[in-house]
């Protein structure tokens, strides 16, 4: 029973690190980065859809972005819906396919993305406050020894102060990222 607590959180403390890893993959730091453009939804016969499931999105070069869709009827829907975005890019429709250039990042701009990093990494610590609360409940639940509920305790915490370290650590690095010219 104790074994099956300590398994169940580290499976949730380790979801929420790699749910950080991907919104921080979101986050472009001046290079293109096809994950730059999930969550864009485009029309497509009258369904918004993914732009993952509706084209190819290739990185030719380091600061540009290649969609090839697989129905070329659907380029001005999806050209459509990259310009509505607000992410700042601009695409440049040829005919089959859709190309953004990444312009270069402003300090300022850069300065705002850091930001939002933080709020991230914040958002993630308070999801691993969250899951040592409810670590805890269910450990006080356990009907063991006060000296046992005291030592899985400790141990929830080890975890959690992992993890905060492993947030920590990546939040570093991604600012790091941005700020680099």
């Amino acid at each position: 029973m104790n074994s099956e607590i300590i398994t169940e959180i580290k499976d949730r403390l380790a979801k929420a690190l790699e749910n950080l890893d991907h919104r921080f993959a979101t986050v472009r730091a001046g290079r293109a980065n096809p994950s730059s453009l999930d969550g864009i939804m485009a029309e497509y016969y009258g369904t918004p859809t993914p732009l993952k499931q509706l084209a190819t999105i290739s990185v030719p070069e380091a600061r540009q972005l290649l969609i090839k869709p697989f129905d070329r009827s659907c380029l001005g829907a999806i050209e459509k819906a990259i310009f509505e975005s607000n992410l700042g890019f601009t695409p440049n429709n040829d005919g089959e396919t859709i190309r953004i250039v990444i312009p270069i990042l402003t300090e300022e701009r850069r300065k705002e993305l850091t930001k939002q990093v933080r709020t991230m990494a914040e958002d993630s610590k308070i999801s691993i406050r969250n899951i040592r609360k409810d670590a805890n409940d269910t450990i006080e639940k356990l009907e063991v020894s006060e000296d046992e509920k005291k030592n899985l305790m400790d141990q929830v915490q080890d975890f959690v102060n992992q993890y905060n370290k492993l947030v920590e650590d990546k939040t570093r690095e991604k600012e790091e990222e941005l700020m680099t010219v």
